[in-house]
């Protein structure tokens, strides 16, 4: 659908923010923190070695003012928000090339920019889907290049989720790999302050019940897709060379779930599961 031909596409018709360069120093801390989340017994990587895949969601956070929030916790403005009107986001899912792991320790620049912005019809609606591209350079190399998909929509949709979570009912999943969790609101909470997210369906239950129509707290979306590359860490020596994953229905604090996925020669296919759906998240991996 061209953008400027709907409702949604009218407020996004000129927005064309530029790139953003940042740079830093990766410290240890947040891979030795994400470690202790995931109840390693010590830190999965440390200084001079590499950043596990997707870790580096730990590094180049934006911490907003408290008075620039909005009232569902997420920041009113940015440089890559779209300026739609009561904007309601989710984070989709995403593509990732590791040229080389990024080496915990190192200077590293971040170059980011809109790669896509395309407006599409959905079952509750219209949404712009945005596209964020970054690329990570360390000693003057691109090292990682990847693509995060960000939907939007305007307004609030209850969507289809049960009306109580069930925290007694397990999965049963097929797949050679298989991890086990139960996340919890302290997990949660953990996993919101090492990746800087203040929005409330993580943390806050009246408002996640009240205002979102959630039966429970939201998994975040970002740590389905972790925990399926932990799976893979987990199981096999080799490097992950790429890997694009989608998220597909939230998942909440309490429920089982199990993280399952299927090896092959060159890669390897994943799945997160729960009682009520066998593929709330899904990903590829290809090994170097």
């Amino acid at each position: 659908m061209p953008i400027g031909s709907s409702p949604l596409g009218t407020f996004v018709e000129s927005w064309n923010p530029e790139p953003l360069i940042d740079d830093e120093v990766l410290s240890a801390a947040p891979a030795a923190a994400l470690s202790a989340l995931l109840d390693q017994l010590e830190p999965v990587a440390g200084e001079g070695e590499s950043l596990p895949p997707l870790w580096h969601w730990l590094h180049f956070l934006r911490w907003p003012k408290q008075n620039e929030l909005g009232e569902d916790g997420h920041p009113r403005k940015g440089h890559f928000l779209p300026p739609i009107p009561d904007r309601q986001r989710m984070f989709a899912g995403g593509r990732c090339e590791i040229v080389e792991p990024l080496s915990i320790g190192a200077r590293t620049e971040r170059a980011s920019s809109i790669a896509d912005v395309a407006v599409k019809q959905g079952r509750t609606g219209e949404m712009v889907f945005v596209t964020q591209r970054n690329e990570f350079r360390q000693h003057g190399r691109t090292r990682l290049v990847e693509e995060q998909d960000i939907v939007y929509r305007s307004g609030r949709s209850a969507g289809d989720h049960p009306a109580a979570v069930d925290t007694s009912a397990a999965p049963r999943p097929d797949g050679a790999w298989q991890l086990g969790a139960q996340p919890d609101s302290a997990l949660l909470f953990r996993f919101s302050a090492l990746t800087a997210n203040a929005h409330r369906i993580h943390y806050d239950s009246p408002y996640v019940r009240d205002e979102e129509g959630y039966p429970g707290l939201v998994v975040h979306g970002p740590l389905l897709a972790v925990l399926m590359l932990e799976l893979v860490r987990r199981n096999e020596p080799r490097r992950v060379r790429s890997l694009s994953f989608r998220l597909r229905s939230p998942i909440f604090a309490g429920e089982h779930l199990v993280v399952s996925g299927d090896p092959s020669p060159d890669g390897a296919v994943l799945q997160v599961a729960t009682h009520r759906n066998a593929r709330h998240a899904t990903a590829e991996v290809t090994f170097a």
